[in-house]
């Protein structure tokens, strides 16, 4: 079976997809309260988030760490409408990029955006360490493909 960073084209491959997502984001009025000033970082840490949670390289956990990750979230207080709009638009990344022909890939894909938000919007409103999402390290995400 081909992980999903295989099937989706390797880093480059996601790295476009982050990039244009992140481009996205930042323009977004629902999501400009969360994204307010472009961070020099950003594209690079979503793109190995994306490529160690597809199957690829665990730059993620090595360089930045997951409670790195918990911390940014914290305290950002993140609405429905602000979650299904950042799925809306990483969907839309995807789809822009041509990579979500296969059906099994889309679906994997929606699972892993919405898991993602799902969790980042319960870390934003947790105001002690036991209210935060259980999860502490980068998911594996697999497919049927």
């Amino acid at each position: 079976m081909t992980s999903m960073y295989e099937h989706a084209g390797g880093e480059e491959a996601l790295r476009r997809v982050e990039s244009a997502f992140y481009d996205k984001v930042l323009a977004d009025p629902v999501l400009k309260s969360l994204f307010p000033e472009r961070r020099p970082t950003h594209v690079d840490h979503l793109t190995w988030f994306t490529s160690e949670s597809f199957g690829g390289p665990d730059r993620f956990s090595r360089d930045v760490g997951f409670d790195y990750l918990i911390a940014v979230h914290r305290h950002l207080n993140i609405t429905d409408e602000q979650r299904e709009r950042f799925a809306e638009l990483y969907m839309a990344s995807f789809e822009e990029a041509g990579l979500l022909e296969s059906e099994a890939f889309r679906d994997a894909v929606r699972s892993h955006v919405e898991f993602g938000a799902q969790v980042a919007q319960q870390n934003s409103h947790a105001s002690t360490d036991e209210e935060l999402h259980p999860i502490r390290a980068v998911p594996l995400w697999t497919w049927e493909g």
